[in-house]
């Protein structure tokens, strides 16, 4: 496994077209997109890395497996009255499925569907204690409780929030939010701005590699069902409208971030980190998503091998 890492963070050094960074968030447009990280890690407790897999990142949107799992466990499915569980066909912060579908979002990987389970697990609380779950949760899988969250980030797209409030105001106009829109976008946007690196974030999925169960603790996180759905939710709406390309590519259930990370499960195998700036046209890491085609060509990871 070391050897396959090293030969694919190799491979990636030698690439020219990384990608563009996210500079609609200035705080990211500033990374140097001349970084990759890759990191496996197993059940049996074995990590390996190769690149910048200690560097920290953004992980954005990743984040959304976190909360949604959280969501799953506080509301149960009834969490499914506020966001659907199909792909969206679009940019992820497209209003356009919003209008058709009076408010609802159409799964909680795009960002008005995060937004609502943010709402959702908020539940009455203050968004200090809400973001105080949220952090728990993550030292929790991940077995680290230096994690924490990057309020710069956070800042900068409270800043330039208009897309979300825009999205988060629709949704609140159909009744779809019962909390102060501000208040539910700085939890997201912090939520977001969660500082990882990619043995950290490879750390952190284990629990859905082993049934819900975390594999620090030996305690389970979430029922075997409910982990499988997001399993199967991440293979279909992990990477917005590039997740069918995601899905024929790698064929395993991943999460995308524009902070360029992307967090993947090899069920009962491993969790699979990687990291890389640069974005292509649809806001996966360019180099992130070629990575991880080489990787499952190497292993045989894909749920679709034989």
């Amino acid at each position: 496994m070391q050897k396959i890492l090293d030969n694919i963070a190799a491979e990636m050094a030698r690439e020219t077209d990384r990608g563009k960074v996210a500079d609609y968030i200035p705080q990211l447009a500033h990374i140097d997109p001349n970084q990759f990280g890759i990191a496996v890690a197993t059940p049996d407790g074995h990590m390996y890395a190769a690149g910048d897999a200690s560097t920290l990142f953004s992980i954005q949107s990743i984040s959304k497996v976190f909360t949604l799992t959280i969501g799953l466990g506080k509301l149960g499915d009834t969490l499914w009255t506020h966001v659907g569980r199909e792909p969206s066909g679009d940019p992820f912060n497209s209003i356009v499925m919003l209008e058709h579908e009076s408010g609802r979002p159409r799964n909680p990987f795009i960002n008005a569907g995060a937004i609502a389970v943010v709402d959702a697990i908020m539940m009455g609380h203050k968004p200090k204690e809400t973001l105080g779950e949220i952090l728990q949760f993550v030292h929790l899988i991940a077995d680290d409780e230096s994690i924490r969250f990057d309020h710069k980030v956070a800042a900068s797209e409270m800043a330039h929030k208009d897309r979300n409030a825009s999205l988060a105001h629709f949704m609140k106009s159909f009744g779809r939010l019962r909390h102060d829109v501000d208040n539910v976008l700085g939890t997201y946007f912090h939520q977001c701005s969660i500082a990882m690196n990619c043995q950290q974030l490879a750390s952190a999925g284990l629990y859905l590699v082993s049934n819900g169960v975390d594999k620090h603790s030996g305690v389970r996180v979430i029922n075997e069902k409910r982990a499988r759905r997001i399993n199967s939710l991440m293979m279909m709406c992990g990477h917005y409208d590039g997740s069918g390309e995601f899905a024929y590519r790698v064929g395993l259930p991943g999460k995308s971030g524009v902070g360029g990370g992307i967090l993947t499960i090899a069920p009962g195998k491993g969790s699979i980190a990687v990291w890389s700036p640069g974005l292509d046209h649809v806001g996966n890491s360019k180099l992130g998503l070629k990575a991880l085609e080489r990787f499952v060509q190497k292993t045989g990871w894909s749920v679709f091998a034989e």
